[in-house]
């Protein structure tokens, strides 16, 4: 088990398409690439015997720290190795010397393998928030019945990177811990994607960041939705941001907002004005939106660490258009 050298990128990518199942964007597509695994280092682990490769796994660094927080990306066994893979996982935060070792979207039926590392594996939690339409065209809700809000915060944008770096990092609680390194990154030079950044400052104090993105679908006339991908802040700011976000909801002309998220407790999306999409509840909230289906679309993660883990849709590499691969 090692780390992968700078020039195996190439290897690396060939490895990956002889043995996945399809040929991935995030691999094959040299601006993905670039972007996501491409560091001070090739940012891949590997397991080799004989000089063969037997397994890889790509990771995205949530910090610059010594001992970083990380969420996996790729990760990719030789047929008949599933058990080497595994290994390799589990040796992930000694190579990397992580602390919190996670994944967005793993499979379902891949739960089973990352609770026999003694790992947490779980369905995301989804929530919504309805505009109070008398109909709505995107969405299915089961109960149309709008949660109240309070809360005094105000949102302001962050217009760019470089203000970003003046206001810093709010006090928070959750890992994976992120920087200001990773959010001015991630929000202001991601490819393809156009991100809203708003910070909630109290007397000077900042206080968070909540990150969100609007998605319009353009078979019902261009419809919008307010997505939520992403929040930095302790937990009890939620709930005061909640007459902010009905706002922006009803600026944006939004038929609904959504987030997904794994660590807040469900009673603080609540108090926030959020209600819980269960399985089988019969509300259908949709994902996907270009051409919307009308279907709820469920993810699952691991981590390595639970103890005040949080997840979003725009942790690792989620939240990103699905480009082709000639």
């Amino acid at each position: 088990m090692r780390h992968a050298r700078a020039d195996e990128r190439e290897r690396v990518i060939a490895f990956i398409n002889d043995h996945f199942d399809w040929k991935l964007p995030l691999v094959n597509l040299p601006e993905y690439f670039t972007y996501y695994y491409c560091g001070k280092q090739l940012q891949y682990v590997l397991a080799e015997q004989d000089g063969e490769l037997l397994a890889a796994a790509g990771y995205i660094l949530a910090n610059q720290s010594d001992t970083p927080d990380v969420w996996v990306s790729v990760w990719v066994a030789k047929k008949g190795h599933n058990g080497v893979g595994l290994e390799l996982m589990n040796s992930l935060p000694g190579l990397l010397h992580a602390r919190v070792v996670a994944c967005n979207n793993i499979r379902p039926k891949t739960c089973v393998f990352y609770r026999f590392l003694g790992w947490t594996a779980e369905r995301m939690p989804h929530y919504f928030r309805l505009s109070g339409q008398s109909e709505y065209h995107l969405c299915r809700p089961a109960d149309t019945r709008v949660l109240p809000v309070t809360g005094s915060l105000a949102l302001e944008r962050v217009e760019n990177a470089r203000q970003l770096q003046a206001l810093g990092m709010p006090p928070c609680p959750h890992t994976p811990a992120k920087d200001v390194w990773y959010m001015k990154r991630r929000y202001f030079a991601f490819p393809h994607l156009q991100y809203d950044v708003w910070c909630a400052r109290e007397n000077g104090a900042l206080l968070g960041y909540l990150v969100t993105r609007t998605v319009a679908s353009g078979e019902h006339g261009e419809i919008p939705v307010l997505r939520l991908v992403d929040f930095v802040g302790e937990d009890c700011v939620l709930p005061r941001l909640g007459t902010a976000i009905d706002r922006l909801l009803h600026r944006e002309k939004a038929e609904y907002a959504e987030c997904y998220n794994a660590g807040i407790p469900a009673a603080i999306w609540a108090e926030a004005g959020f209600s819980q999409r269960l399985p089988g509840d019969g509300n259908i909230i949709p994902n996907y939106l270009t051409p919307p289906l009308y279907d709820n679309t469920e993810y699952y993660y691991f981590t390595n660490q639970p103890e005040g883990f949080t997840m979003f849709k725009a942790d690792g590499d989620q939240d990103r258009p699905n480009l082709s691969v000639d």
